[in-house]
């Protein structure tokens, strides 16, 4: 049962404070747990086992750079989607575009080269267990989560929608980011590029996220008001 119980507490001791952590509490602010959890357990599941079976085989076959660059350009799109407020959850509801989908391909992607897939490869390739392995390292990931997603819902109860929704964008672009920097090659200009690029996205940002800012503001100011 080690093969089980190890990958646990090690991915849930791993994924605490992580990013993906940060996301199933922003996730939280904006939808239901049942919609948050249930898309991290099914990207979790998806995402170790290939991890499990073809992680030797992915890791040797594609760049891990090309990977996590692509993977921080993805959470930079769905900081400045978010930016876009209410015209984004309209045009959500127009296009059938799903939240727990949305929520799935957003943990399914920042897994991609995390420290706990990692783990998860390590483990499985000491313990040679698949199945315990995966199911363990799963539960692991989906209970730390849990956390996160208990601390969002408790601030979503607190919080202005609006402020919320600028916190949340503004998460997933720090950790675009982050990953972006990591990402670029040693033999460029890592600072000069990522610093051009974040002008770039920020001011990107600013713009989309104007509308969003202003009604933060009023809505604070209206509950202070209130108080």
């Amino acid at each position: 049962m080690m093969a089980f119980f190890m990958p646990l507490a090690v991915i849930f001791a791993a994924e605490m404070g992580d990013k993906s952590m940060l996301l199933a509490l922003a996730f939280a602010t904006r939808y239901s747990v049942a919609t948050v959890l249930g898309g991290v357990l099914c990207a979790t599941l998806i995402n170790h086992l290939a991890v499990v079976w073809l992680g030797a085989y992915l890791s040797g076959g594609l760049p891990m750079e090309a990977i996590k660059l692509a993977c921080s350009l993805s959470f930079i799109v769905f900081g400045l989607w978010t930016l876009r407020g209410e015209e984004a959850e309209e045009g959500k509801e127009a296009t059938g575009r799903s939240p727990f989908l949305t929520v799935a391909v957003a943990f399914f992607l920042s897994e991609m080269g995390d420290k706990t897939q990692l783990a998860t490869l390590a483990l499985a390739a000491e313990y040679r267990n698949v199945q315990l392995v995966w199911l363990g390292s799963s539960l692991g990931m989906a209970l730390a989560d849990a956390v996160g997603i208990v601390i969002g819902r408790g601030l979503g109860k607190k919080i202005p929608e609006a402020l919320i929704q600028s916190a949340s964008a503004g998460i997933f672009i720090a950790l675009g980011l982050g990953g972006f920097y990591d990402a670029l090659p040693e033999h460029t200009d890592k600072w000069m590029t990522a610093l051009f690029f974040a002008t770039t996205v920020l001011l990107a940002g600013y713009f989309l996220g104007k509308p969003l800012l202003l009604r933060s503001k009023e809505a604070v100011a209206a509950k202070k008001k209130g108080a």
